[in-house]
């Protein structure tokens, strides 16, 4: 199967995120056994909208089976992957590893990575630790915070969440 990473188009965001928000959603329901709406639309439009923003729709033979919202600075070379999903049906068949893979190519001078992924998503977890080699480095939660402000990551309430980092090691400026 032909695969390619392609900006995402104005015309490709409604599919985009309903896909994004359905793959959301069935990955919760898998853990918690419930049905419910995990990732508001705002938080997708919040992280399209936002500075240094880059979206991208994951293609194979002409159909989009996932996508991936990043945050670039290419000043400082820190980057955030704000979301990354695969739609409902087509997990466990390497997209997610090939986006990834498109996206380390497309950001050479990335100096690091860093993203957020929910507690009780095991795959996530595996995936970003064991197969891309991020590394765990926050969890927020209830304790986190002396202040007890709300923290915030691509529009959405960071409580429950892992933080991960990868460092690049390129020699490319």
């Amino acid at each position: 199967m032909a695969f390619e990473l392609v900006k995402l188009t104005s015309d490709d965001i409604e599919q985009f995120e309903a896909d994004m928000q359905e793959a959301f959603n069935k990955g919760a329901e898998y853990y918690s056994g419930q049905k419910e709406d995990v990732l508001p639309k705002k938080d997708i439009e919040e992280s399209l909208n936002a500075k240094g923003a880059v979206a991208y729709k994951a293609m194979m033979d002409g159909e989009m089976v996932g996508g991936t919202i990043l945050n670039i600075d290419h000043a400082t070379g820190h980057n955030h992957l704000d979301f990354l999903y695969v739609k409902d049906g087509y997990q466990g068949k390497k997209i997610s590893q090939q986006i990834w893979n498109k996206i380390e190519e497309l950001y050479p001078k990335t100096k690091s990575w860093e993203t957020c992924t929910p507690y009780f998503d095991q795959r996530n977890i595996h995936f970003y630790i064991n197969k891309l080699g991020f590394h765990a480095v926050e969890f927020f939660n209830k304790y986190h915070k002396e202040s007890g402000e709300e923290e915030t990551y691509a529009g959405g309430n960071l409580t429950g969440m892992f933080r991960f980092e990868k460092e690049m090691n390129n020699n490319k400026n």
